[in-house]
């Protein structure tokens, strides 16, 4: 059924030359501004979809306001979940990567219950495996808390101590950090408790925590950020060799996680947006 006004007629005189009720055409009227609204919505949905195959519908929702559609959030949910574009995670798989059965100084957790108020206030390391096609490669990583940005990251074959410090080395040179002000986080592993490692933090006057015993909450920024990582870049790709994993990663952590990928703690920014933005209305 097409009903329009022409000519001038009125509405009364439509629905009688149409054959139906008065109700009826407002009734179509309000359903079928809506359906093709939905129908442009669902097809810029549908395109972001493709690019953000991991995003639910909050994200979504904050991802449309950003570019400049107004909408609500309980309308992205029902077009996503009619859709099927609802992201589905599958129980992330965490492997041990972590050997605290060794002889070194085990330090006190500092930043249980401390919430940092600002950049390079606590920064946060861990360490996870990469699948290769026939090996496996292994990930460092140190977040800024505050921020969420990755400030440094080394992917190598190897668990040894200089894989973290090359980590390390990436976040400090990046940030600079002031002495007496920064504290690292991390699990009681050897790469993180050794001597070397150990030295390094104190010669730049970064205070060393550690978790404590049998507790990943204690270090759960990093784990939320690898399990972020696996379902978002890692799983279901293929990896042929380290070269390939690492160009991979570096663009994820540099450029999709950093710069793109829209954080719920942040307001929903991106890391190095959301830096910015304390930068710029910071008051010397």
């Amino acid at each position: 059924m097409t009903v329009q006004m022409q000519g001038g007629l009125d509405i009364q005189r439509l629905c009688g030359l149409s054959g139906v009720s008065r109700a009826g055409f407002y009734r179509y009227r309000q359903e079928r501004v809506p359906a093709q609204a939905d129908t442009e919505l669902r097809d810029t949905i549908q395109k972001l979809s493709l690019k953000h195959r991991h995003y639910g519908y909050r994200r979504m929702t904050a991802q449309l306001r950003r570019d400049g559609t107004p909408v609500n959030a309980k309308r992205v949910l029902r077009l996503m979940r009619e859709d099927n574009l609802l992201c589905m995670r599958g129980r992330p798989y965490v492997p041990r990567t972590t050997n605290s059965r060794h002889g070194y100084r085990i330090l006190p957790n500092l930043v249980r219950g401390l919430v940092p108020s600002g950049i390079d206030q606590i920064w946060v390391a861990d360490i996870t495996y990469i699948r290769l096609l026939e090996a496996f490669v292994y990930l460092a990583v140190i977040l800024d808390a505050f921020s969420r940005r990755v400030v440094g990251w080394a992917l190598e074959d190897h668990l040894q101590t200089r894989l973290a410090l090359a980590a390390l080395d990436m976040a400090i040179a990046a940030r600079g950090p002031q002495a007496g002000r920064l504290i690292h986080h991390s699990d009681r592993g050897v790469q993180y408790a050794c001597s070397d490692y150990a030295s390094r933090l104190d010669h730049h006057g970064i205070r060393m925590s550690m978790s404590g015993v049998a507790n990943p909450y204690d270090n759960a920024k990093a784990e939320s950020f690898m399990k972020t990582l696996k379902a978002e870049e890692v799983d279901g790709k293929t990896y042929l060799t380290l070269d390939h994993a690492r160009r991979d990663i570096a663009t994820f952590l540099e450029t999709t996680y950093n710069r793109e990928r829209l954080h719920s703690a942040l307001g929903y920014q991106p890391p190095v947006e959301f830096e910015s933005d304390l930068n710029r209305h910071h008051v010397p």
